[in-house]
């Protein structure tokens, strides 16, 4: 299995950045892609970024050319750097990892909380 824990949320004001990290232990050679996902309340879960083992990159396109998904490959560590931000960036941030061979699994990290005042 994958395990991955964040760190890096809190509060911030509108126009400001943030920094999240995610690190990952356990099977690491069998990680195709991670992500950021974000859930604001009383909302469905998104897709923020993702990189791909192969570094590839996407993005929402509400976070693009503000937000940039990054990779350690020595410290099996994830970055998402989150600049000009806006309250609506306001959710629960969450690390994902898709890993497997013939079969996916998702691991997601326990959620880090970003919220940008007005």
């Amino acid at each position: 299995q994958v395990q991955l824990v964040e760190s890096g949320g809190g509060l911030v004001q509108a126009g400001g950045s943030l920094r999240l990290s995610c690190a990952a232990s356990g099977r690491i050679a069998s990680i195709n892609a991670m992500g950021w996902y974000r859930q604001a309340p009383g909302k469905q879960r998104e897709l923020v970024a993702a990189i791909t083992s192969g570094g590839s990159t996407n993005y929402a396109d509400s976070v693009k050319g503000r937000f940039t998904i990054s990779r350690d490959n020595a410290k099996n560590t994830v970055y998402l750097q989150m600049n000009s931000l806006k309250p609506e960036d306001t959710a629960v941030y969450y690390c994902n990892a898709r890993w497997g061979g013939r079969v996916d699994f998702d691991s997601w990290g326990q959620g880090t909380q970003v919220t940008v005042s007005s």
